[in-house]
């Protein structure tokens, strides 16, 4: 998170707080966290937690001000090799993932997002809901007026198996299936090698029509937009959802999967 923008929500804090008339120990009762921990957060010495301000927001009547401020902030804190991407990935009319090992993050729950993001074991936990938060966060976009079709391969070895956070994810990826614009299909197991297992990629068709690639690595990402590379990228998909069964034939092996390795 920007430090300009978190201290802006520290001070926005206080300010409300004080003219409220409430002193750090009176607050801290009616949003249930300590006197220190209040002043812990106004003086920059703990991290913003969303929880805090969102019960902040409700006992000063801010019309959810602060929780406005730190999604701002978390947005200005993303990687810079990933705001591109965002950018086109909330702008765009057609969406395209794939990704060989993990499923994409516009379909993860946060439990299962949180278990990724956790594979950096050096990572803090307060970075981890962070990060969480944001992914949750971006999935906004599947819903409204102007929602964009989203095409999402997978491939069948990382649909959910008996562990809970992948049960619940599996069903998750169910219930999407049921929104008209969100199309989850699935490549079988007995489809073998295919040219997707090279690795994860995205691909986003902004309102003019063009495509945005969007590459990441260990390391990283980056977003591709030179014209070959595009179309490099654009056959490879095609290559990939040639593999994957149709959508129907897709939802109905999740629901085997599903049936399969559900609560023993």
């Amino acid at each position: 998170m920007e430090e300009p923008t978190a201290e802006l929500i520290r001070t926005q804090l206080r300010r409300l707080r004080t003219s409220a008339g409430l002193s750090q120990e009176e607050f801290g009762k009616l949003v249930h966290y300590s006197a220190s921990m209040v002043s812990a957060i106004e003086l920059g010495q703990r991290p913003l937690e969303r929880q805090f301000l969102g019960r902040a927001d409700d006992v000063l009547k801010t019309g959810d001000l602060l929780l406005a401020l730190l999604t701002i902030a978390e947005r200005d804190g993303q990687s810079s090799w990933f705001k591109p991407w965002l950018e086109a990935e909330r702008n765009a009319r057609q969406l395209r993932y794939y990704n060989p090992t993990l499923v994409p993050g516009l379909l993860q729950t946060a439990a299962y997002a949180r278990r990724v993001f956790r594979f950096d074991d050096l990572r803090p936990e307060g970075e981890v809901e962070r990060q969480a938060q944001n992914r949750l966060e971006r999935q906004a976009i599947l819903n409204g007026d102007e929602a964009p079709q989203v095409v999402a391969v997978i491939d069948e070895g990382v649909l959910p198996h008996r562990d809970p956070i992948m049960r619940e994810q599996l069903a998750h990826l169910l219930k999407m299936t049921e929104l008209p614009n969100v199309h989850i299909l699935i490549i079988p197991t007995k489809a073998g090698l295919h040219v997707g297992l090279s690795g994860p990629l995205a691909l986003a068709m902004g309102g003019n029509g063009g495509w945005v690639g969007h590459l990441e690595n260990q390391l990283g990402g980056a977003v591709v937009d030179g014209q070959d590379d595009l179309a490099t990228l654009l056959a490879r998909w095609e290559s990939i959802r040639n593999e994957a069964l149709p959508r129907q034939q897709s939802i109905d092996l999740m629901k085997e999967v599903e049936s399969r390795h559900g609560p023993q």
